[in-house]
């Protein structure tokens, strides 16, 4: 066609440049296909004929005409039809092989839909595209190894067994929370701080029917007032200045399916509590910035170690959130009810320090035993993992007798002034009570079976009889 020649109008120039990419792909593409309104294969040009024996076609008129997908295994061409959006660039492997492939829809000049093209960019991308696919799998392994890492995160490091103790008291926590996992009810967990209620909340949940889905978990005294509902609730694209543009999930949705642990619930402002009851009422929140409500499946376990009850009173928490909250209340004991617990639990501790320090294995003497009895622990299980600690630092000895706790125990303030040791009460006394409390903890989970309860602390049952005959008041 001469320069003269060529069309003026854009219509015609279009037609001119459609057909000239037309022809363009046809010769630099492996193959080519066409599809028409239907689904129906209308077209394939040379080079795709040579895929038709590893399809199971001996003949172009065997598969020219048929629907796409029973001659093609595992095309797209039907979802591009139906939905008219290109797929630009995609794998295919069927029995011809594996394939870089583009999908891409044509339409009339009322913008209808009237067919696809396919093209096979190229055959064999594992080795013409060996650095591209190379890199995409690099970045699919970080990709799957981020997603286990955070996966792992949200998975609960407890179990019931994780609460060390067979006190009275601590028996009853664990049938509470065994209770507690069975049903799908909110649980208010309540006791001082350092008693172990996140423990037990992981425990619960990972008892529970939830145990494969996230477990969640935010302390509500820790996050700044100005970020908590954007912490609960998360933030929509550009929802402020400085947001992130593709938004951010909030810790609701993130428990989605599993469970959200509200710790230190009590600290929760008064302008978030009404929120947060609305959420656990309709199981739906609103990120912050957004229009768009969004239902979320979670469970709320929620632990505090003030009184709710008197906040209510005095007009500091919502009554109906704290009501919302108290289906199921548990209360943690606090270590000074527990010290029949005390030498497992020290046990347990200097274990886990000498695991995450390398120091050697400490023991523990009874005189030290007795020392740590004394203590009232207002800090409780967290205070206690403290002192040991510290106590194990501070010496080379391989078992821990009471003068290496001097140190580290603070004198009670009314016998400081006198000079007094840390320690209250004469050692025979505070080792013979702890005998006790030991002895009766040992027969209350035995159900009074003194054979069973002298196996279990490992002493002859004569010896048993004998700790059960003496006075109790020793001097």
């Amino acid at each position: 066609m001469k320069r003269s020649e060529l069309p003026r109008d854009a219509a015609s120039v279009l037609k001119l440049a459609a057909r000239s990419m037309f022809d363009l792909f046809s010769s630099m593409s492996e193959g080519m296909m066409l599809v028409d309104q239907s689904g129906r294969v209308v077209w394939i040009n040379d080079q795709y004929k040579r895929f038709l024996p590893a399809l199971g076609f001996a003949r172009e008129e065997d598969f020219v005409g048929r629907p796409v997908e029973e001659v093609v295994p595992n095309t797209l061409m039907r979802h591009v039809l139906e939905t008219g959006k290109p797929i630009l660039i995609d794998l295919l492997t069927n029995r011809a092989g594996t394939f870089v492939v583009s999908r891409i829809p044509l339409r009339d000049e009322a913008g209808g839909i009237i067919g696809v093209l396919g093209m096979v960019l190229f055959d064999h991308p594992e080795t013409t595209l060996q650095p591209l696919i190379a890199k995409f799998a690099r970045l699919q392994t970080d990709l799957d190894d981020a997603r286990r890492q955070l996966a792992a995160e949200r998975r609960t490091k407890y179990t019931l067994a994780s609460f060390i103790g067979s006190s009275p008291a601590a028996l009853e926590v664990k049938r509470q929370a065994r209770r507690a996992a069975q049903t799908g009810s909110t649980v208010l967990l309540l006791g001082e701080t350092g008693t172990g209620k996140e423990l037990l909340a992981q425990a619960i949940h990972a008892s529970s029917t939830r145990a494969a889905h996230p477990f969640v978990s935010v302390n509500l005294a820790a996050v700044p007032e100005t970020l908590l509902e954007a912490e609960f609730f998360g933030v929509a694209p550009g929802a402020y200045t400085g947001a992130d543009r593709k938004g951010r999930k909030g810790k609701f949705e993130l428990a989605d399916g599993g469970t959200l642990f509200l710790d230190e619930v009590g600290d929760m402002p008064s302008a978030l509590q009404a929120k947060l009851l609305r959420a656990l009422q309709e199981q739906e929140i609103e990120p912050l910035g957004s229009n768009k409500v969004i239902k979320v499946d979670v469970r709320v376990l929620a632990a505090t170690s003030r009184d709710l009850k008197a906040m209510v009173a005095e007009g500091r928490f919502r009554e109906d959130l704290y009501y919302r909250l108290n289906v199921l209340p548990v209360r943690v004991p606090p270590l000074r009810e527990r010290h029949a617990d005390l030498e497992a639990l020290a046990e347990s501790l200097l274990e886990s320090i000498a695991q995450r320090t390398g120091m050697p294995q400490r023991e523990l003497a009874p005189s030290a035993l007795a020392v740590l009895a004394a203590h009232a622990w207002p800090g409780n299980i967290r205070e206690l993992r403290n002192v040991l600690e510290q106590a194990a630092m501070l010496t080379d000895n391989a078992r821990l007798g009471a003068e290496d706790f001097t140190r580290v125990l603070p004198v009670p303030p009314a016998r400081a002034e006198q000079g007094a040791a840390p320690h209250l009460r004469p050692l025979p006394q505070l080792i013979a009570e702890l005998e006790r409390s030991t002895i009766a903890s040992a027969l209350a989970a035995t159900g009074g079976n003194k054979v069973s309860a002298a196996k279990m602390l490992g002493i002859s049952r004569a010896t048993l009889y004998e700790k059960l005959a003496r006075p109790k008041h020793v001097s």
